[in-house]
């Protein structure tokens, strides 16, 4: 009697694109998650091979769905920009995520940052930001080797990787571009933009006021028998 072997069946490995849990605690974590993901969006706009996400899981293990993080913002340069329900590390050239922000709430715990900061560690992130809207507090941490270091003074810090800089007043965090841009909030683009839009309707104005005034004075030396064609 022969012995049927069958063949073994492949279980599908489900990655969760969700957690059911809110993307931030508070409206000011928030503000700021929208504010440094969106920002950073601008800046490398042109940069078809940067991809930028907030609060997008991040699997750096196939085969291992309980094996994530989801960064606040997360940077990865040498990936196409694009749709995701995650960032599965294994479809994207194993690249990971070279830089990550955390934006702490109250909610948070040093059991839970703990745990980010070993993934992070861990997984291959080269630049580790974490601000405390709440204590205005900036700390940050850079690859050295396979473990992180804590970058001693912030104030004023340019990332390698971004090219912004961190500056904190007494009041707040001030990130500003390589060109010279600070970020934004959406409210306040709007409203920046507004004011050149205004600006230039100005500026257009004034334009046909002076073009009005010349032809006037045209209009005035042809009377007297002056050749403007000449002149």
């Amino acid at each position: 009697m022969v012995q049927q072997v069958t063949p073994e069946t492949t279980i599908e490995v489900i990655y969760p694109e969700s957690d059911g849990q809110p993307m931030a605690d508070n409206t000011e974590q928030f503000a700021w998650i929208v504010k440094i993901k969106e920002n950073l969006e601008i800046l490398f706009a042109s940069q078809a091979d940067v991809f930028i996400a907030g609060d997008l899981f991040w699997y750096p293990v196939k085969g291992s769905p309980n094996l994530k993080q989801a960064p606040d913002t997360m940077v990865v340069f040498g990936r196409p920009k694009g749709k995701r329900g995650s960032y599965l590390q294994w479809d994207e050239d194993n690249i990971p995520p070279q830089v990550v922000f955390e934006i702490l709430s109250p909610g948070n715990t040093l059991k839970e940052m703990t745990k980010k900061l070993q993934f992070y560690q861990r997984y291959g992130v080269e630049e580790y930001y974490i601000y405390d809207p709440a204590k205005n507090d900036l700390n940050g941490l850079l690859r050295s080797g396979d473990s992180f270091e804590v970058i001693e003074e912030m104030n004023d810090w340019v990332s390698p990787r971004l090219g912004i800089r961190f500056t904190l007043t007494p009041e707040t965090l001030e990130i500003v571009s390589p060109t010279g841009q600070k970020f934004l909030s959406p409210v306040e683009i709007d409203r920046l933009r507004e004011q050149e839009r205004q600006a230039k309707e100005a500026a257009l104005q004034e334009l046909e006021k002076e073009r009005d005034r010349y032809q006037e004075l045209l209009a005035k030396l042809k009377e007297k028998g002056i050749d403007t064609d000449n002149l």
